[in-house]
C-alpha cells in the first residue's frame, strides 16, 4: 500500500505532469515545502487532539477510529514530504529496521555523544 501511494505521489509532482488545478497533492507540491510542512503540523495537532478525545471517551470504537483517521492524514502528508525530498517509505522502514533491538534510551544517548 505504501509503495503504491508513493508512486501516485511521485506522479503528482509538477515535473511528472502533476496539475495543481486537478490534484490536491500537485497543488501542495506547487506551493512548496512550507505548505507541506504546515499541513504536517496541522495533522500532527489533529492527531494529538483525537488521541486526547479518545482517552477522555474511554477509548471507545468511534473515538479510536478518529485517531486512526488522523494518523492516516499525518502519514499521508509525511509521505508527501518524503516524495518532495526524493525519499520513499522504504527509507523510513529501513531506518526503523536499523533501530530494531536498540534501546531508545541508548540510541538517544548515542545521538548526544555524536553531537546530534
Amino acid at each position: 500500500m505504501l509503495a503504491r501511494l508513493a508512486a501516485v505521489l511521485e506522479s503528482r509532482k509538477p515535473e511528472n505532469g502533476g496539475d495543481p488545478d486537478k490534484s490536491y497533492v500537485a497543488r501542495l507540491f506547487h506551493k512548496g515545502d512550507d505548505a507541506i510542512l504546515k499541513k504536517i503540523g496541522e495533522e500532527a495537532t489533529e492527531t494529538v487532539m483525537a488521541a486526547k478525545d479518545a482517552r477522555a471517551a474511554g477509548l471507545g470504537p468511534e473515538a479510536v477510529g478518529k485517531v486512526v483517521y488522523e494518523v492516516a492524514d499525518l502519514w499521508f502528508h509525511s509521505m508527501v514530504l518524503l516524495a518532495r525530498f526524493g525519499l520513499k517509505p522504504a527509507d523510513v522502514v529501513n531506518e526503523l529496521a536499523r533501530r530494531e533491538g536498540l534501546s531508545g534510551l541508548e540510541e538517544k544517548a548515542q545521538r548526544k555523544a555524536d553531537g546530534g
